[in-house]
Parts: C-alpha cells; sequence; structure tokens
C-alpha cells in the first residue's frame, strides 16, 4: 500500500493530518464555546456554524484561481496556513461577552475560513502534481485514499483531544465540565431565569464544591463560571495553532519532497518556453478542456447530495443517538466508546493486515508481535480498565466512528481495489463514486429498519423530545460504517478524477470546485434537518436514501462520457 510512491506523498499528507487536527479539535468545541460565552440561541449558533461551514468549504474555488494565475501551489499554501493560524490565535486569546468580542470571533473565523481556502484545495492540487508522473500516475487513485486517511487520523484523535484540554483547564480552577450549567447561568445573567432554573442552578453550583448563600453569591457563580469555561475553551483553540505550527514546519523542512511538482500550468508553459526540447506538456483544445469542465460539473452535482446525505452524521443522525438510541452501553460494545481500546484495536488490525500480506518471515514475525501486542492489551484493558461498569455516553461520540472506520477500512479497500487492478477490472474513478452512492443508500436503508416502529419526532415535543423506547447503539454504528465505505468509494476516488481530468491551466480552480460542491452539500443539510419535525422517521431516511440512489442512477447514465474523459486524461 505505501510502497513505490514518492516521498512527497507523505510530507504533504502529514502537513495536511496537522492542519485537519488543528481545525477537528476547534469544531470539536466551537459550538459549545460560542453558546457557553456568549448564551447564543440554537438557531444563532446554527446559522453561524452553517455560514462557517459552507465558507470553509467554499472559498478554495477562490484559493485555486490564486494558485493557478498568481502566486503557485506552494506560496499560496505558506500563505493560508499563516493566516489560519492568526485566525486560532484570535479565538484562543481570552475576550469579554460584548459587541466588540463578538466582532473579533466573527473575524477569527473569518480569518480561518480564508486560509483553508489558500492551503485546502492547493495542497490536493499539488499531489495531483506529483502523481502526473508517469512513474507514479498509476498509484493516484491509492495514493489519494492514504491522503484521506490521514486527514481522518487528524479527525480521530482532535475531539479527544480539545476534551482533554478543556477539562483539565477546568479542572485547575477546580470545576467539572456540566452541560446545564452556561444555559442557566446566563439566563440568570439576563434576568430570565424562574424559581425551578434558580433551584436547579444552586444545586449544581453546590455540587461544583461552591457554597451558595443568596443571589449575589449565585450570580457570582455563573459569571465565574462561565469565564473559566470559556477561558478552557480558549486552550483547546491554542491546540489548533499548535497543530498549526507543525504542519508549516514539515511542509517547508522537506520541500524537496515536493519541489518538483509545484508547477502550475503557467509556470510549465513558460519554462518550456525557454527550454522547448524539454517540453513534455500535452496541449489540450478549447473543446477538450471544454469536455473535462463539463465532466468535473456534472461529477460536483452528483456529490453535492452525497455530503448532503453524509453530513447528516452532525445533524439529524446526532438527533436520532439523542433521542432514540440507547445511552447506557455493557458488555463488548464498550470497547467501541473507549479511545485508547479503540487504539488497541487499530493497531491489532494493522498487525493482522500486515501478517497476512508480509512475505518474508521477518516482516510476518513483527507483525505477528504486532497483532499480539494489539489484542492483548485489548483485552487487558477491557478486564482490567472498563471491568464490568456500564459505560454512560453522549449523543456527539458516534461522530468519532466515521474516521475509525476510515483508518481501518482504508487499507482493505485499496487492496480490493488493486487486486482487482491486477485482472484489469478495476472500475474507473466515476464507477466507484456511482458505487459509492448507491452504498450511502444502504446506509440510509439500515436506519430506516431501525427506526420502524419508533413514534415520530413531532409526538415527542411536549414529552422532553426523547422516546421511551429506545433502539441499540448497533444501529448507528452499522450506518456509520456503511457510510465509511460510501466515503472510501467517492470521496479520495473524486479527489483523484478531478487531479487526474482538471485542465492543467485550472488544476487549483477545479480541486476549489469539488471543495464547492461540498460546501453546498454542508449548506443543504439544514433541507433534511428541517424536515426532522415534519415526518415520520423512516421516511426521513426514506428521503435521503432516494436522493442517493437519483444521483447513482444519473453518474451511471453518463458514465460511459465520463470514462471516455478519464481515459483521454
Amino acid at each position: 500500500m505505501f510502497k513505490g510512491h514518492p516521498k512527497g506523498l507523505f510530507i504533504l499528507s502529514l502537513a495536511n493530518m496537522g492542519e485537519r487536527f488543528g481545525y477537528y479539535t476547534m469544531l470539536a468545541i466551537f459550538v459549545l464555546f460560542i453558546q457557553a460565552k456568549f448564551g447564543f440561541t440554537s438557531n444563532q449558533t446554527s446559522d453561524i456554524f452553517g455560514i462557517f461551514l459552507a465558507a470553509v468549504y467554499f472559498l478554495p474555488l477562490f484559493g485555486g484561481i490564486i494558485a493557478d494565475k498568481w502566486l503557485g501551489y506552494g506560496k499560496t499554501i505558506i500563505i493560508g496556513i499563516a493566516i489560519m493560524f492568526t485566525g486560532y490565535f484570535l479565538l484562543a486569546i481570552p475576550s469579554g461577552t460584548d459587541t466588540m468580542a463578538k466582532l473579533a470571533m466573527f473575524g477569527s473565523l473569518t480569518l480561518i475560513a480564508l486560509g483553508t481556502g489558500l492551503f485546502k484545495g492547493n495542497v490536493q492540487a499539488l499531489m495531483g502534481n506529483l502523481y502526473d508522473d508517469p512513474r507514479y500516475s498509476d498509484k493516484r487513485d491509492l495514493a489519494f485514499s492514504i491522503f484521506y486517511m490521514c486527514i481522518n487520523i487528524g479527525a480521530f484523535f482532535a475531539p479527544s483531544a480539545a476534551t482533554a484540554v478543556t477539562n483539565f483547564f477546568l479542572s485547575q480552577d477546580g470545576l467539572v465540565y456540566e452541560a446545564k450549567i452556561p444555559a442557566l447561568a446566563h439566563q440568570l445573567i439576563n434576568g430570565q431565569i424562574n424559581t425551578d432554573g434558580i433551584s436547579q442552578l444552586q444545586s449544581l453550583a453546590a455540587a461544583q464544591g461552591h457554597v451558595i448563600t443568596n443571589m449575589e453569591s449565585l450570580q457570582e457563580f455563573a459569571n465565574s463560571y462561565i469565564t473559566k469555561l470559556s477561558g478552557a475553551y480558549n486552550w483547546g483553540f491554542g491546540v489548533a495553532c499548535l497543530s498549526l505550527i507543525v504542519s508549516m514546519t514539515i511542509f517547508l523542512a522537506f520541500r524537496k519532497s515536493y519541489k518538483a511538482a509545484d508547477v502550475t500550468a503557467a509556470q510549465q508553459a513558460k519554462a518550456e518556453k525557454a527550454n522547448p526540447a524539454e517540453s513534455h506538456t500535452v496541449e489540450l483544445t478549447k473543446s477538450q478542456v471544454k469536455e473535462r469542465i463539463t465532466a468535473l460539473c456534472l461529477v460536483f452535482a452528483v456529490v453535492i447530495f452525497f455530503w448532503m446525505s453524509f453530513h447528516q452524521n452532525g445533524l439529524t443522525m446526532t438527533f436520532f443517538a439523542r433521542d432514540y438510541t440507547d445511552k447506557i452501553i455493557t458488555g463488548a460494545n464498550r470497547l467501541w466508546f473507549s479511545l485508547p481500546a479503540m487504539i488497541f484495536i487499530i493497531v491489532a488490525f494493522y498487525g493482522i493486515l500486515n501478517l497476512v500480506q508480509s512475505k518474508d518471515k521477518k516482516g510476518k514475525a513483527v507483525a505477528g508481535l504486532v497483532a499480539a501486542a494489539g489484542i492483548a492489551c485489548t483485552a487487558l484493558f477491557y478486564h482490567f480498565v472498563i471491568g464490568s461498569d456500564s459505560i454512560k455516553i453522549g449523543p456527539e461520540i458516534f461522530q468519532q466512528f466515521n474516521p475509525f472506520f476510515i483508518i481501518i477500512m482504508t487499507p482493505v479497500i485499496v487492496s480490493i481495489f488493486t487486486k482487482l487492478a491486477a485482472k484489469g477490472k478495476e472500475p474507473s474513478a466515476p464507477r466507484k463514486i456511482g458505487i459509492g452512492m448507491f452504498v450511502a443508500a444502504v446506509g440510509f436503508t439500515i436506519l430506516i429498519l431501525g427506526s420502524l416502529n419508533l413514534p415520530a419526532p413531532s409526538s415527542l415535543v411536549n414529552t422532553g423530545g426523547v422516546s421511551e423506547t429506545l433502539v441499540s447503539s448497533n444501529w448507528l454504528i452499522g450506518t456509520y460504517f456503511t457510510l465509511t465505505i460510501a466515503e472510501l468509494f467517492l470521496s479520495p476516488m473524486g479527489l483523484s478524477f478531478v487531479s487526474r481530468v482538471a485542465p492543467p491551466q485550472y488544476k487549483g480552480l477545479m480541486q476549489g470546485g469539488w471543495l464547492a460542491a461540498t460546501a453546498i452539500g454542508n449548506y443543504l443539510v439544514a433541507i433534511i434537518g428541517k424536515l426532522w419535525s415534519h415526518l415520520e422517521l423512516w421516511q426521513l431516511w426514506a428521503v435521503l436514501v432516494v436522493c442517493c440512489l437519483i444521483s447513482a442512477l444519473f453518474i451511471f447514465a453518463i458514465m460511459k462520457r465520463l470514462e471516455r474523459v478519464t481515459k483521454n486524461a
């Protein structure tokens, strides 16, 4: 899997992994931060989050234009990291809650989105350039799978890092996180709290070790808790700053590994004009450029609906986890909700995989030891650390399964494609994307089955929003697993397809176009969310199944056209 690639693949993957770790660390606590600090309502928070997320994925369109026409990929990426760092740094600085503090927060988000716009698509374009070299061109799909896996390694550890840092600094002030306190504290400060709220806040303050004797002391606790919690979150944003420093260091220190690929079409044309004998560029006609861009835009249209469906993990699937899924985990399932246990499982899995794939005795011996160590650590952790106690989980924890399954399943999917390629039967990138859409439909079909006979969300409004009938966590885990398979067929293959088909003069722009399609899909997530209280559960998931199936049928209907463009690229 990792053999025969240019060194630049690993440098760019590690640099991107560091940036993504910082981004997902920030994202894990951002919504909690702005609600705790400023007291924003859920609607206000959703608007801020949605616009920010769309901007992060839309601005690479302009970052690609800047790189293609003026700065080149390397310089644009460096500037992007510097701008992102400034945004995270401003978020990490403690501030008040007045209008200026809010403006500073919005300014920070703007800088992060701008920096990501300059960074993200151009790293992908640089990756694609590495595999324009005929020595590596046949490994392009595999390379983007490795690249994509590194993104998700960063995403896998980020939520745990954010939580650990926040809890550590909160504990330095003798406090622990309690989700109810920020909202009640803001109600008290704004004079909107009722008698029951006061009683509840007093109990919560007592549980934090604070003696409340009157309303003044309760007010002091409320202000203090918000300040301390916000400060703890600030330290979490500081982690994002450190990760960007690591990314910048890797990117600059090992520039030689990708320097030859850091050339735009304009720069290549200029070099070839000075040395015509060294020209290797194939000039495209206007009709060829048009055909390629049209094919890319058709694929972009399909992936909009994939991301609209896939990113329900942060919205309706989280609602399902909160309102319809068991919160108490017992038995072997507890391993899936423990970060150390999941790391041991990953180690064991890769040991077994290498044991199967190794061709020499030494390699098999090392792989066997790694596998045995991973299995032993998993068993010991289960019996002596987890013990017989049940685990209480929150709805957000399910979002760790997507990056976990990507780390696990990437080498499996790659191995399957490699074997098919050896037999001359590997599907083309567009065909993989179409298959991915069908698999996504299967994923939401699992949720349809898990939702049968459950009450509609609208029937729970007056009873606290949580169903008395709860289903096993395995329904959601199974859905996440299936959607991850779909993602591995679609997302890294899409990146590879864009890098292969994009006309040389528009490589950065087209990578930005892929991310812009993702941005539109992210913004459309809210459409399904608005149906939550209007449909039966199975009907909601059925809407997503239909969207995925229509998209799959569409891409297979134009498959000959897409494969012709791919073959000629």
